[in-house]
């Protein structure tokens, strides 16, 4: 039997809502049980495990799912509203990422340890400058009279699809960081997969959305 266009568009709109909602208890999850994990105070190193998955699982994916039409938590804010709310915690994430990074460093001097000696350090660095750039750009669309010569459209269309290599980049180094020896030595089996599952569930939904808004939105209009 073949299922009516408005049928589809019903089931496709609750789909889209229920991913949006794993999207936001994974975030939230995995950012609680890694500062569970951590217990931050106990050491200088507690604190880089809590801001990092802070910034880049809770606070980012909160600031992209702002503009999903299903899993927005101010859905009933204007579009301006909203564009102001992504600005605000982007800024926040990356204020914790760039604390989560000096902190680390500081420990690594203090231990005498090297620097970016891991594929983790040298991600989670990438993502932290990225994050940076990112929020530099999206000073262009906060005041859109700053750079007269680029059409608005494409500057949402290069912001949008940055930050997502932004945020990926940002969801490898959480996966990374769950390889190190600090995180295996106390989560192992099915408790670090599905730990592991967490960020790779919300990284699917973000990019599904980002996808949705501008590539695919046309084909599934009735």
């Amino acid at each position: 039997m073949t299922l009516s266009v408005e049928t589809e568009s019903h089931i496709y709109g609750a789909l889209r809502t229920a991913s949006g909602a794993a999207a936001h208890l994974a975030a939230l999850g995995f950012t609680i049980f890694v500062a569970v994990l951590a217990r931050p105070g106990s050491s200088l190193f507690s604190w880089h495990p809590v801001l990092m998955s802070l910034a880049f699982s809770f606070l980012m994916t909160e600031a992209l799912l702002v503009f999903s039409p299903e899993s927005s938590l101010l859905r009933s804010l204007s579009r301006k509203g909203r564009t102001r709310c992504h600005w605000a915690l982007q800024l926040l994430a990356l204020l914790c990422a760039l604390l989560g990074l000096g902190l680390v460093i500081l420990h690594k001097e203090q231990l005498g340890k090297a620097h970016l000696a891991t594929w983790h350090g040298r991600s989670g660095l990438l993502a932290v400058l990225w994050a940076g750039l990112q929020c530099s750009g999206g000073v262009g669309l906060l005041y859109p009279k700053l750079l007269p010569r680029w059409p608005l459209a494409k500057l949402k269309l290069y912001h949008a699809t940055s930050g997502l290599v932004g945020y990926l980049l940002g969801s490898t180094s959480l996966l990374l960081g769950m390889c190190s020896l600090w995180f295996t030595a106390t989560v192992t089996g099915g408790v670090w997969y599905l730990a592991a599952l967490c960020p790779i569930t919300a990284s699917l939904v973000i990019m599904n959305q980002v996808s949705n808004a501008y590539l695919y939105r046309k084909r599934i209009q009735p």
